[in-house]
């Protein structure tokens, strides 16, 4: 089978995709999205990555969309919706991927799966911003797209919100403001493949910010019962193949489900586990072909 792995570029994760694939006898091929092409009502139709036509392949492998303009993006994902509405399994699906950019989405899924959320209020004003701050009092402000941390601020005072919140309107930017959850210093990543916890890391940091990239410290941890059902109903509820799912417990024990991460990284939940995740989501993704 000849796999194509769509990425931002070649590095340690299309490696190890790469490695797991030709274990097991097929060829996986690492291309970029900027090198995508869409040829419509022509002799010869179809979507192409460079020289590869993504129409020929048994499966495409969706990896980090890398940042580009509105049209850019659109363009990149719209090529995912179109591969596989022509029959073509994308791992993880567009929709997927679409509900796990946007901060927004993934939580009202959550929330509408029954699953415990933390007090969230999204707006576009200043103003309206500024009164979820003074109902919910300590606050992280987050961007609705982003990762590893980047863009997130910690809001606990008047003065602060009101130059967050300012700062924001320059760039017309979206108000996603969270009540900062009362917790330990650690959450907990579980990396969810085919409906099931493969593995699972528990992170600390001496901040508020336990993301790896951020300089957080990770420990393999296995999940209670409790917590493995919460990692798959949520990936389940945005409707990913493999996700990594985090959980935040607070100090009154109610554990938050607060991301789930679409197109996950893997390296620091395989150095703590030496869990081999490529090879988990390769065999998801054969499992898949073969049983269609």
């Amino acid at each position: 089978m000849r796999i194509a792995i769509l990425a931002a570029r070649q590095g340690w994760h299309t490696d190890e995709l790469c490695r797991a694939l030709a274990a097991r006898g097929h060829e996986g091929r690492v291309l970029p999205y900027e090198a995508l092409v869409a040829r419509l009502g022509g002799a010869a139709p179809g979507f192409a990555a460079g020289e590869t036509d993504l129409g020929a392949c048994d499966a495409v492998l969706a990896r980090i969309i890398p940042a580009g303009s509105l049209e850019q993006i659109i363009f990149r994902v719209d090529t995912l919706h179109a591969l596989e509405e022509q029959g073509v399994p994308v791992i993880n699906s567009p929709r997927a991927i679409e509900r796990t950019v946007d901060k927004l989405w993934t939580t009202a899924l959550l929330a509408q799966a029954g699953l415990a959320v933390p007090e969230t209020i999204v707006c576009e004003s200043p103003d309206a911003g500024l009164a979820a701050f003074r109902q919910l009092q300590d606050v992280i402000v987050k961007p609705l797209f982003g990762s590893m941390g980047l863009g997130m601020v910690r809001v606990t005072t008047e003065e602060m919100a009101f130059r967050v919140f300012r700062t924001l309107e320059t760039i017309r930017g979206v108000y996603y403001v969270q009540r900062a959850v009362d917790h330990d210093g650690c959450d907990v990543r579980a990396f969810v493949v085919g409906g099931r916890v493969v593995g699972a890391i528990e992170r600390s940091a001496a901040g508020w910010k336990t993301n790896l990239a951020r300089g957080g410290r990770a420990q393999a941890t296995t999940l209670s019962v409790e917590r493995t059902d919460l990692a798959l109903r949520a990936a389940r509820a945005v409707g990913a193949d493999y996700a990594g799912v985090d959980l935040l417990p607070a100090r009154d024990g109610t554990d938050y489900v607060v991301e789930v991460n679409g197109i996950p990284g893997w390296r620091g939940l395989q150095e703590a586990t030496s869990v081999d995740v490529a090879a988990t989501i390769v065999e998801h993704l054969l499992g898949r072909l073969t049983s269609a």
